[in-house]
């Protein structure tokens, strides 16, 4: 056989032996994430929600999702465990003093992109009114100035 044929069933066979390394990794460091989780640790669920662990099993956990309000998960349904800090300014609200912040502030609104008030006031000036006339409203015939009768805006005359 020539070296050129084999060529694509060797790509596809290296690529295919990628693809399944890295999710046996990602599957791997799942696994160890959900070892290493401890009674008191706060995690995130693979549906988004956020509570305590209270008891550990085998194959499941306790998790504690308001107080005194309890539930069990399997551990795979774990999808993330949290430190203390990020657990408490995401559940309690605490505030942001230990994540680290460039400074940056973004605006709420639009209005830092529309440039100076000066600019601003000058062009409440010139908009332009995009709504209907009432006088081109009603379509009126030809010949007697009346609304054409049983027809709708936008019918034609075609048969």
């Amino acid at each position: 056989m020539n070296p050129v044929t084999l060529l694509p069933f060797i790509v596809l066979i290296g690529a295919m032996f990628l693809m399944t390394r890295s999710a046996k990794k990602k599957q791997a460091a799942a696994a160890q994430m959900r070892n290493e989780m401890q009674p008191g640790t706060g995690v995130r669920t693979i549906g988004g929600m956020y509570a305590t662990v209270k008891e550990l099993h085998d194959d499941t956990v306790l998790l504690e999702i308001a107080p005194d309000v309890h539930a069990i998960y399997a551990k795979n349904a774990i999808g993330a465990v949290l430190d203390d800090a990020e657990y408490n300014r995401i559940v309690h609200g605490d505030d942001e003093s230990g994540l680290d912040l460039d400074g940056t502030v973004v605006p709420d609104d639009a209005s830092s992109l529309t440039g100076d008030d000066a600019d601003k006031d000058a062009s409440d000036d010139a908009r332009i009114d995009l709504g209907k006339k009432t006088e081109d409203a009603a379509p009126k015939d030809d010949e007697s100035g009346k609304k054409a009768e049983g027809k709708d805006d936008g019918e034609a005359d075609a048969k």
